[in-house]
């Protein structure tokens, strides 16, 4: 890490509402189109923060998407070195119990996360290996819960993120595919912490580019993701992205949502109208476009409509005073 680098890492743990704040808001804003194909939603498509629609939820609810990344940002706030048990119970806590829901109630949840949630409990595995590790289980289920650590990898060596990725992953989504999908989302999301809009987004894109070809080259399925690093995301018309709830579609839309737009607010709704799985792209995206835009960029109406805003934004404060005494020597990393 070049001086350059250290001096800009002083901000970043500031930026957690942005980020966080702005995946729960992109996940509302997906949540009544969920399923809906682009074709259907270009007939309505999304202009606002509405309610109801798929899931038939008042507006500002957030899905399972942001319930499990709050399972992750309250788990880490006790244990910043990271306990994969303990957030494995968290899980099982919110498919049971429903902890850290928007309405004390479970609507959505993926059928590969059920699974291994079910292997936690009722098989009583370590969590690390309860995820599903074939082929078709390459959902984005981990992918749109796992912003969290950007923020406690923001100052760690690569061969550190991709452990912690790793084992986060793992206890959903085992498959090297989706571990190196939130690799490559964490890689960017770090980049837009340390350097914001000092870089324009397609900076950053560029950027991703040069990391993933300079230390990722020799990932086993890094190929499935050579239209990211090759650079010519950027240069893709919107029929040549898909948004299925394909790990890989999900990233790459996001990154071309981002690069095409110029706000916010355009971001999160160009995200959930390319329709079928809204409310992850949306989160997604919004998660992104939080950390670069800012939390003051987020449409005031969206914020207020926000279900258990409050108590998010204190679980947000916690972990970033929790990340910061780790990042300050407050404890020793393991």
């Amino acid at each position: 890490m070049n001086n350059n680098e250290a001096s800009q890492l002083d901000h970043p743990l500031q930026k957690v509402r942005d980020g966080i704040i702005g995946l729960f808001v992109g996940d509302a804003v997906g949540v009544p189109y969920e399923f809906m194909s682009r074709s259907e939603i270009a007939h309505h498509p999304a202009t606002d923060m509405i309610g109801y629609g798929t899931h038939r939820q008042p507006p500002g609810t957030w899905s399972d998407d942001s319930t499990m990344t709050m399972c992750l940002l309250s788990s880490l706030s006790i244990h910043p070195m990271l306990d994969t048990d303990d957030l494995g119970r968290r899980f099982i806590q919110w498919y049971r119990q429903g902890l850290w829901t928007a309405h004390d109630e479970l609507f959505d949840i993926g059928i590969a996360t059920r699974q291994a949630i079910q292997r936690i409990e009722e098989a009583h595995l370590p969590a690390e290996e309860a995820g599903g590790g074939d082929e078709y289980s390459n959902g984005n289920g981990s992918l749109m819960r796992i912003l969290p650590l950007a923020y406690r990898l923001v100052h760690e060596d690569r061969a550190t993120r991709y452990a912690w990725i790793r084992r986060v992953s793992s206890l959903t989504h085992r498959h090297p595919v989706s571990i190196l999908a939130g690799v490559i989302y964490i890689e960017f999301a770090i980049g837009l912490l340390t350097y914001g809009q000092q870089r324009t987004l397609a900076e950053h894109y560029d950027a991703l580019c040069l990391t993933i070809r300079e230390y990722y080259l020799e990932h086993a399925e890094i190929e499935r993701f050579e239209r990211i690093w090759n650079g010519s995301l950027v240069r893709l018309t919107q029929e040549q992205i898909a948004s299925s709830g394909y790990v890989l579609h999900t990233l790459e839309a996001s990154l071309w949502t981002l690069l095409h737009t110029n706000s916010y607010r355009d971001a999160v709704l160009q995200a959930v109208n390319l329709g079928e799985d809204t409310d992850t792209t949306g989160a997604v995206t919004g998660g992104l476009a939080g950390i670069y835009y800012g939390y003051n960029a987020i449409p005031q109406a969206w914020l207020d409509q926000l279900a258990r805003r409050e108590d998010v934004e204190e679980l947000c404060q916690q972990f970033a005073d929790r990340c910061a005494q780790v990042n300050d020597g407050g404890m020793n990393n393991e």
